[in-house]
């Protein structure tokens, strides 16, 4: 399968999927004009890839600031990853936060909270 990446703008974080070293990335501003259409390729993609995942999937979410829409659709992500998970893959997710945003670490705190895969928060220096 092959990789998607996609690269950042204003609007749309970076993101870099790479099945062959069950890598995803998630990187920057999430405030696409259309968020379900921004990320169905990813949600698609992990669908493909929970039929013969890695042993090991490593999941880095680093987001400045995302929309309401755009949380319900990583929360679609988040969901596709559980799934991997419950059926015997190894899954982390990294929740990278800047040490001063309490918001980006309750989301990623809330998001643990709903999502039964192991969260490790990350604090980054701005």
């Amino acid at each position: 399968m092959e990789k998607i990446t996609i690269e950042g703008t204003p609007k749309t974080p970076t993101i870099n999927f790479d099945m062959e070293k069950g890598a995803l990335e998630i990187k920057g501003r999430s405030i696409p004009e259309n968020s379900i259409e921004f990320y169905k390729p990813l949600v698609e993609w992990l669908e493909k890839y929970g039929a013969k995942p890695k042993s090991a999937t490593n999941v880095n979410i680093q987001l400045e600031y995302f929309n309401t829409s755009s949380s319900k659709c990583i929360l679609d992500v988040f969901k596709k990853l559980e799934a991997i998970h419950k059926n015997g893959s190894e899954i982390i997710i990294n929740w990278y936060y800047e040490q001063d945003d309490e918001d980006m670490l309750e989301a990623g705190e809330d998001y643990q909270a709903i999502i039964n895969v192991p969260f490790k928060m990350i604090e980054v220096q701005e």
